[in-house]
This record gives structure tokens, C-alpha cells and sequence, in this order.
């Protein structure tokens, strides 16, 4: 068969069977499975803490790692209590040392980084940080990185670049790992962003985090960046009228906030 025919026979019968159901009921492509979204992010997980770690790009300030941990811990377990099947993932996160960049990212399994350029130029409080890891928490959630992945397959747009990638990328990385690492830094639909928003609110409430925090953290988000925005919203493009969709959500979440803030859930310091 020829390989265009091949891919072609690959994709018509992926289409008609790889479709999946997201949190909020919207129908998803996926021509990778959440499984093997899992498998290949903690290959390129582990690949990039390694990198990170010998150019000692990870934090050691014991203040803003627990700072991160405890935050990011009380989220997942709302998450875990939320959706079981995720008791067993390996959740970590790794805080990057880089003051310049304003970013976050989340892979398939609950593996997250954050850089202190976030935390440091948007002057965070402990309620906009819940937000910005609810939102990356909410991602692993809905299976964005399979989601994303699917669609570079499915268009061929992801076949050119992991080609590449390949070529040039240290050999100990596979196929599937590099595409995973690309999932999270190619843009999100605003499809996808609109639901993290959604999902990660309420993950944030649920924890006991004040919701309104959403919309100052987006205010903030508006005017950071100098001459162009921040690297966030070039991998989190922004829903229309984002602030104002998160800000009709705040009287909702309220009613889920408990009077205190919840447990903290195990979750691993990249080192």
C-alpha cells in the first residue's frame, strides 16, 4: 500500500473510533490514547527535570518550593476525590529558576512546571497560583496532551516536526515522548483553555481558594509582559472575553468553597 493510502486507511478508522468525552461533555478526537499520553510525558518529563537539574535551572529555595507543593497539593486532591482514576498518577511539579519567563505547563499524569518568572513579575498571592495550577491540573484532567497530540496526527502538523525534532533531539528520547513534549509547547485550542478555566476554578474553590482570584489573575495577566504578552498566553491562548466568562463563575464557586483550606495531597519536587 502506498504510505499516503496507509495513512489515510490509519486515519478514516481512527476518526470513527478514537473519540472520547471530556469533564464538561464535550467530544474529543483521540487518535492517542490517554494512556500512552501518560507513558511518553513522563519519558519527556523525566528527559527535561534531567536537562533542567544539570543546568541547575531548578529552584532550591525551600520557601517557594513548599510554597508551590502545598498549593499544587491541596488542588490535586480535590482532583484525586474528583476523578479517582487519577489516585495513581505521579503527580509532580518542578519550579523552574527562570525569572523571565512568565509560564506554566501541565503533561499527561499530573507532571507540572512552573517558573518563578510567573511567581515573581506577576506578584502572585497563594489564590492566583491556585488558579494558574488548577488551570494546568484541569489540562492533565480533560487528556489535553492526548487531545493535542491527536489533532497533530490527524492533520499531519505534528509528523513534520517530531521528524525534525527526532533528528536533532538527544536519541534517548522517543517518537512519542518528543511529541508530548511538543503538546505542551504548541498552543492550546481556546476550546481547551475554556474548559481548563472552567475545570480549574472549581478545583481551586473546592480547595478553598477565594474563586475571584481568577479574574485578578487574568487582570494581572493583561498587563504583564512589556513589549509583548507573556509566554503563558503564547501556549494559553486567551477564550473571548475570558475575565468576564471566569468573573459570571465567582457567586457559583463561592458556594463550593469550605470554610478553611483543604489537605494536601502527596505530591513530588522535581529535583
Amino acid at each position: 500500500m502506498e504510505r499516503s493510502h496507509y495513512w489515510l486507511a490509519v486515519l478514516i478508522i481512527a476518526l470513527v473510533s478514537g473519540c472520547a468525552t471530556s469533564p464538561t461533555g464535550r467530544s474529543q478526537l483521540m487518535l492517542i490514547s490517554p494512556e500512552t499520553a501518560i507513558s511518553e510525558s513522563e519519558k519527556a518529563y523525566i528527559h527535561t527535570v534531567s536537562t533542567l537539574g544539570q543546568e541547575n535551572k531548578l529552584v532550591s529555595d525551600p520557601a517557594i518550593n513548599q510554597r508551590v507543593q502545598v498549593i499544587t497539593g491541596r488542588l490535586v486532591n480535590v482532583a484525586i476525590q474528583r476523578y479517582p482514576r487519577t489516585r495513581n498518577w505521579k503527580w509532580s511539579v518542578a519550579v523552574i529558576d527562570d525569572a523571565e519567563t512568565v509560564n506554566a505547563w501541565a503533561m499527561a499524569g499530573g507532571r507540572m512546571a512552573v517558573y518563578t518568572g510567573l511567581l515573581e513579575q506577576l506578584k502572585l498571592t497563594d489564590a492566583e497560583l491556585a488558579q494558574i495550577m488548577g488551570h494546568e491540573i484541569a489540562h492533565a484532567l480533560a487528556n489535553h496532551t492526548a487531545e493535542q497530540m491527536s489533532v497533530a496526527l490527524a492533520t499531519q502538523l505534528g509528523v513534520t516536526a517530531v521528524g525534525i525534532a527526532t533528528e536533532a533531539s538527544d536519541k534517548t528520547l522517543t517518537v512519542g515522548a518528543i511529541a508530548a513534549q511538543l503538546a505542551v509547547q504548541l498552543p492550546n485550542s481556546r476550546t481547551a483553555e475554556a474548559e481548563a478555566d472552567r475545570i480549574g476554578i472549581e478545583l481551586a474553590a473546592r480547595a478553598g481558594y477565594d474563586p475571584q482570584a481568577a479574574v485578578t489573575l487574568w487582570q494581572k495577566m493583561a498587563k504583564a509582559g512589556g513589549d509583548g504578552p507573556p509566554q503563558f498566553l503564547s501556549t494559553h491562548p486567551a477564550p473571548g472575553n475570558r475575565q468576564a466568562t471566569l468573573a459570571a463563575l465567582v457567586p457559583k464557586m463561592r458556594q463550593l468553597r469550605p470554610a478553611t483550606l483543604g489537605p494536601v495531597a502527596p505530591v513530588t519536587l522535581a529535583r
